[in-house]
């Protein structure tokens, strides 16, 4: 997530720089046959382009505003996994009279966001994270899931035996609640809680089910791709026609300009095309570093930083006085 007021505009012309490069050669040579070569009948009507200018316009919108509304969910549910870790910090701190199985509990917490956090990281197919403008980019920050194995991360948490049995585990973060279950139910069983604590701990595990299955969804059921084609098969379709329909209508102004050269009017249309075309690419571009929120782009919900700052909440909740520093980013982009 950026954390500073927004991107430089040099930075954004180099995420988007080969797009640039493209545009500028299906720009110039429409116009180089016309000016140059004199093949005459390449101008095509502007209403043409227009009609198909409005209908990616609409395409655009609604792919942006699909992809934004998938941002929305993800920072709701990681919102609410802050909020319902917080209370079960001090839950556990409450009800639970030993605090060795209180620091139990809530180090099994900080192992469950481990595992998923690092799930949530899982590269997927339709992902953006390896496109060469996005890898370019990477260089500006760390993505501590990729520095960090899920091994060592449970190895701060838990002991060994503990560990083994979630790393082995298809899904690890559903087999780190599991274990919050077994340890709530050996509680009750030992008498060291009541029917009613080990209840209400119950409810807030199948909580925190429930939004991890949440955040599952996001990740693993992707923006529908035929939706994601469609936009971008329109807006190259755009910026390949724009030149042609920019042709007609800067050759009536040609005609009709006094004191320039014969046909000066005409080569305006390859900046003009560069530049319209820029801005729908530009758009679509976005919208597909958007859509997938957990990849580990510049633009991500920073679940890292999120699970940062619960571990040193509930942390400082137990009494511990030697807190881990939150991470200061130089790049004013946070993980």
């Amino acid at each position: 997530m950026l954390t500073r007021k927004g991107y430089r505009i040099p930075e954004f012309l180099a995420w988007t720089r080969r797009n640039i490069y493209i545009l500028l050669v299906l720009s110039a040579i429409p116009i180089v046959l016309y000016q140059v070569v004199g093949i005459r009948w390449l101008a095509i009507p502007w209403g043409i382009v227009f009609l198909l200018g409005t209908t990616v316009a609409l395409s655009a919108g609604f792919k942006n505003l699909q992809t934004y509304n998938r941002m929305q969910d993800a920072q709701q549910v990681w919102g609410s996994i802050a909020s319902s870790s917080r209370i079960w910090g001090v839950m556990v701190r409450e009800l639970v009279a030993d605090p060795s199985h209180a620091r139990a509990l809530v180090y099994g917490h900080f192992a469950w966001l481990a595992a998923l956090r690092h799930e949530m990281r899982r590269h997927q197919p339709w992902e953006t994270y390896d496109k060469p403008q996005n890898v370019e980019y990477r260089r500006h920050y760390e993505i501590p899931e990729r520095s960090q194995t899920l091994a060592s991360e449970l190895g701060r948490y838990l002991p060994a035996e503990d560990a083994a049995p979630i790393l082995a585990s298809r899904s690890a973060a559903l087999q780190a609640l599991a274990l919050q279950g077994r340890k709530v139910k050996h509680l009750l069983d030992e008498g060291a809680i009541t029917a009613n604590v080990h209840a209400d701990l119950q409810k807030s595990i199948r909580d925190f089910v429930d939004l991890q299955g949440r955040s599952e969804r996001i990740k693993n059921y992707p923006y529908p791709r035929q939706h994601a084609f469609i936009n971008s098969v329109f807006v190259w379709i755009l910026c390949i026609l724009m030149p042609f329909g920019m042709i007609s209508e800067l050759a009536q102004m040609d005609e009709a300009m006094t004191g320039a050269p014969p046909g000066a009017m005409i080569w305006l249309a390859i900046p003009l095309s560069l530049l319209i075309g820029w801005m729908y690419t530009s758009l679509d571009q976005v919208g597909s570093s958007t859509e997938n929120p957990f990849e580990g782009g510049a633009n991500d919900v920073p679940i890292s930083r999120i699970c940062e700052e619960i571990e040193v909440d509930l942390r400082e909740m137990l009494g511990e006085i030697e807190l881990p520093s939150l991470a200061v980013s130089k790049s004013g982009i946070t993980m």
